[in-house]
């Protein structure tokens, strides 16, 4: 090793020394109410942590930035594969910028990324103009998590979001699944995107799914595909007329747009404010953030239950025996449930 390379091992041993020195709460939290990326992403990197001591500060911060959360738009994201999430994503994040100058915020919520890298890191480069920003964060989902660890510790980054002073936020999922009803309950509008010219207007998509839009917005309504587009909202629109509305006194919007051709993004953003222009007026904003607050509640108390179960190995060893009978179709999952319910109150009332 020469002189130089020396050298340069040395600046980078200190480097990433003084990037693992832990930096004060009481700093981290100042920085991050300042708006402070870096401080941001240093809270954030804290939450997703399985550390102890990471976790205990997480929790400090969360505490701390609490009283500065709720006052952004939290915007749910879905659609069907190539609907075009991340040009949407682009197109209106940038429209954003420039006629309102909002402060934006894009997560994701993927249980898979684990095993696939999830969309939302192909999303940050596919977004290259949204992405160099200032006024711009897109976080990806924290890996190697069950759908239920990676809602939580979106909803954490959601509150620290808010807390570092983002107006509007976005969350996206990753396609038409279960995570559409988790992003359904951390967030205040669902947009629902979907494509035109597949044949059926209507298939492809869960009647569920599209029971829980607050929106749905027709896609690459630009060219030759601009007729089929405005067919299938028209379809889309009779359609949403035989659902329940979503809240009380607001009824599902339905329109098109063209990410390519920027038309029509005025439109979505119009629809957006004129709902939560009727939520104020009419009270189910508040009702929706109630109901946001007790989902987070319920999850965090099976999440907990979870790690209670898996610090004991004993209580897990019974616990995945008993879901092998279940898998088996040896044991019913209520008499199962039951039975490790039993178990474990045992084992407490031993030890």
């Amino acid at each position: 090793m020469n002189k130089s390379q020396e050298a340069r091992a040395k600046a980078l041993a200190k480097l990433k020394q003084t990037k693992e020195q832990p930096q004060d709460t009481k700093d981290l939290i100042k920085d991050l109410l300042d708006g402070k990326i870096a401080a941001l992403s240093r809270g954030i990197t804290l939450i997703e942590s399985k550390q102890a001591g990471h976790r205990k500060q997480a929790r400090e911060i969360l505490d701390a930035c609490l009283p500065y959360s709720g006052k952004a738009k939290r915007i749910g994201i879905t659609g069907v594969p190539g609907v075009g999430k991340s040009s949407f994503l682009e197109a209106f994040g940038m429209y954003l910028l420039k006629n309102y100058d909002q402060k934006i915020a894009v997560l994701a919520v993927d249980p898979s990324s684990q095993s696939s890298g999830g969309s939302i890191l192909g999303d940050k480069t596919r977004m290259e103009e949204l992405s160099m920003e200032e006024k711009v964060f897109i976080r990806p989902s924290p890996s190697a998590s069950s759908l239920g660890g990676v809602a939580r510790k979106t909803r954490e980054t959601l509150l620290l979001c808010e807390a570092a002073g983002f107006d509007t936020i976005f969350i996206e999922t990753v396609g038409v699944g279960q995570s559409e009803t988790t992003v359904k309950n951390m967030v205040d509008f669902f947009l629902l995107l979907m494509l035109s010219g597949a044949g059926d207007e209507l298939q492809g998509i869960k009647r569920g799914i599209m029971e829980m839009a607050d929106a749905l917005i027709v896609t690459k309504a630009d060219g030759a595909n601009l007729g089929p587009a405005r067919r299938a909202a028209s379809s889309y629109k009779s359609a949403m007329h035989l659902l329940a509305p979503t809240h009380r006194g607001w009824s599902p919007k339905v329109d098109i747009c063209s990410a390519h051709k920027k038309d029509n993004l005025d439109k979505v953003w119009n629809i957006i404010r004129e709902f939560y222009d009727e939520g104020e007026r009419l009270g189910f904003i508040s009702e929706l953030r109630k109901k946001q607050n007790l989902s987070w509640f319920t999850q965090s108390v099976e999440d907990l239950f979870h790690e209670e179960i898996q610090a004991y190995p004993e209580v897990h060893e019974q616990f995945k025996t008993l879901q092998n009978e279940v898998a088996k179709d040896k044991t019913l999952a209520h008499d199962a449930a039951k039975q490790f319910l039993d178990f474990y109150k045992n084992f407490l009332a031993k030890n």
